[in-house]
């Protein structure tokens, strides 16, 4: 995997928590029906957050398997 395809990845993830965040900033009432207050809104954004920071960490451990084996491949071709 290169440097290119991780950065795409990571526009879309931003993309999705994006979309994520507005939509659950902007409605009123989710798919059960019941009523959006703040309260509810702000234990919404914390799960989400929660699930931020749990991507970002599996794809900081990619970033490190791509820039080793990115590295290999510098070596190898400079041997």
């Amino acid at each position: 995997m290169s440097m290119k395809i991780w950065w795409a990845i990571n526009i879309v993830w931003l993309f999705i928590f994006g979309a994520l965040a507005i939509l659950i900033g902007a409605r009123n009432v989710d798919g059960a029906g019941v009523v959006q207050t703040p309260e509810i809104k702000m234990i919404t954004f914390v799960i989400l957050g929660i699930a931020l920071i749990v991507v970002v960490l599996i794809q900081l451990i990619f970033l490190y398997f791509v820039r080793k084996s990115t590295a290999n491949q510098l070596t190898k071709r400079l041997s």
